[in-house]
């Protein structure tokens, strides 16, 4: 039963990308900020799927710490779901994505308006396009978000958080919001299968700007491990060094 519920929400996820993208696009074309109306509409869209086909709930913890300006939020990574609920409860949400997803139909032609494209291909060109992006994106309001582990990780993986997020958090000279979450309980990080359950995101009180690289890192990883293992049950929580 499991399996075949799973399969109906991939079904549910996809095509309400579609018709979300479609219905939506001819108000981009026009004006971009209305990604973020698609963007929203699809999050919507992909909750309400979980909750009535998968029976999996999702919520939202410390609204108050949410920027209303251009911010840089640093976000653990555990499911494709941290890329669709930040339009939820961030005003204006600027992704950093791979660019070769630029050309994946409809949802490609929306992260090509106004998010922020990186070829992994090479890391300097790279990280240069990404500052880019990022310093235009907060001076218009945006919030840029980054998962500074890369990619979308076990529940039980070991930390792995990558330089470039202190890059940025330098560059930038502004707060870093974190963003700590558990939605590996309901939706791994490869394959098809969810789960009953539910999940939170929880926003952080923002990291000042100025501190040194290292003291930053470390601030940033104990923070956000530290609070997304206290969002799992006590049997699937692993130490986290103070």
């Amino acid at each position: 039963m499991n399996w075949i519920r799973s399969f109906i929400f991939v079904i549910w996820l996809y095509g309400s990308m579609a018709v979300v993208g479609l219905v939506l696009w001819p108000l981009v074309v026009f004006d971009e900020r209305h990604v973020w109306t698609a963007l929203r509409s699809w999050a919507r869209a992909v909750v309400w799927g979980l909750r009535w086909i998968v029976g999996a709930t999702v919520s939202f913890e410390g609204l108050e710490n949410v920027p209303q300006g251009g911010a840089l939020i640093a976000m653990k990574h555990q499911s494709t779901l941290d890329t669709m609920a930040p339009a939820l409860f961030l005003p204006r949400p600027v992704y950093v994505y791979k660019a070769e997803l630029g050309g994946v139909p409809v949802m490609g032609a929306y992260l090509k308006r106004n998010q922020i494209g990186v070829d992994r291909g090479g890391y300097a060109k790279a990280l240069k396009s990404l500052m880019r992006g990022a310093r235009d994106a907060v001076a218009k309001g945006g919030q840029v978000l980054i998962f500074p582990e890369g990619t979308r990780q076990e529940l039980d993986a070991p930390p792995d958080y990558k330089p470039g997020i202190a890059a940025m958090y330098k560059d930038l000279g502004v707060p870093v919001t974190p963003v700590a979450l558990n939605t590996g309980l309901i939706w791994k990080p490869k394959g098809i299968m969810r789960s009953k359950g539910h999940v939170t995101f929880k926003v952080l009180p923002p990291i000042p700007p100025g501190l040194p690289r290292d003291q930053f890192m470390a601030e940033l990883e104990r923070v956000l491990e530290t609070e997304s293992q206290a969002l799992l049950p006590p049997e699937k929580r692993r130490s986290v060094t103070p």
